[in-house]
């Protein structure tokens, strides 16, 4: 049996692997200093390099796209040197950079944003928050079509058209969601925070096996979804709690405003306390006063239909 030839391998000048990778000499030569690249091999006066640098090029690139910044890529790279499979290392990327929601993102149309929002200029207000959208990442301008943009969001984008087709200005939308950002994005560092102590701290600040990087790339999967639950569970008893809270104050606030102007307040009605505490544990904190008005109502309207029916 003829044993098979070894392939020639492919061999590039440093401009052959610029236009190979769509990096530029320039960019190549740098990632050499930084260590990022390895070194080429040495032919008389002219440097020779060969697919293993290609590839080194294409996941450089891949990560750059991905947000990581040179330095974190120098170390993901070295990590892969060090004989742990780069596979498993990007796993563990891939897996933290994933989608932490399952909304699909969505393309709107100059023409469609305009009916959302309304095509007025309002002063100038409008094209103001729509480089606020911008800049926030609301919206992304389209590749290769102009007028067109991407909506990462389309349901926070269907929020901010709630709240405008309500009455809330654009620009007062978009100042509210850079708050919220910020403090959604301290949010999210506490509970990285909270796992790191608790559930990473084996695996920080040390060389791992593939083994390790496999086990910890679960782990990520398994805890993705909670911090969204967490959130959405303690949003809505805030909101809950806040909400009947706030109502109650308008109210009392109504109320206020009716007796300075010499309108008769409503009557206060004075229950035992076992009542209300019973009354609170059945229909709970907000809706207690909404529940014992209700039942006097009907007390009074089943009293007033006795009345009107005749003794036989």
């Amino acid at each position: 049996m003829t044993k098979p030839e070894p392939q020639a391998r492919t061999e590039y000048r440093i401009e052959d692997l610029s236009h190979r990778s769509g990096a530029t000499v320039r960019t190549i030569r740098a990632y050499q200093d930084r260590g990022l690249l390895p070194k080429p091999e040495r032919r008389g006066r002219a440097n020779v390099y060969d697919d293993s640098h290609l590839s080194r090029l294409g996941q450089i690139a891949d990560l750059l796209d991905r947000g990581y910044t040179l330095a974190s890529i120098k170390e993901l790279l070295e990590a892969w040197d060090a004989r742990r499979g780069l596979g498993c290392v990007l796993g563990l990327v891939s897996e933290a950079d994933g989608p932490w929601t399952d909304e699909v993102s969505g393309r709107l149309s100059r023409a469609e944003l305009d009916e959302l929002f309304g095509s007025s200029d309002g002063g100038g207000q409008r094209d103001q928050a729509l480089e606020e959208a911008l800049a926030l990442g609301l919206l992304v301008p389209a590749a290769g079509q102009e007028g067109d943009f991407l909506v990462p969001s389309p349901q926070e984008l269907a929020v901010a058209a709630a709240l405008h087709a309500a009455g809330v200005p654009l620009l007062a939308i978009t100042g509210h969601l850079r708050e919220l950002r910020t403090e959604v994005e301290h949010i999210a560092a506490r509970f990285l925070d909270f796992t790191n102590e608790h559930v990473f701290l084996r695996y920080l600040g040390r060389t791992l096996t593939d083994a390790e990087v496999t086990e910890a790339t679960d782990l990520v999967r398994l805890l993705r979804p909670f911090a969204k639950q967490a959130v959405d569970a303690e949003l809505a008893r805030a909101m809950r709690l806040l909400a009947a809270r706030n109502i109650r104050d308008q109210l009392r606030t109504a109320a206020a405003s009716a007796v300075s102007q010499g309108t008769p307040p409503t009557e206060a009605v004075l229950l035992p306390a076992e009542t209300l505490a019973r009354v609170r544990g059945l229909v709970g904190e907000g809706n207690a006063a909404a529940f014992i008005a209700a039942a006097a109502e009907r007390e009074a309207a089943a009293r007033t239909m006795n009345h009107l029916v005749p003794d036989r």
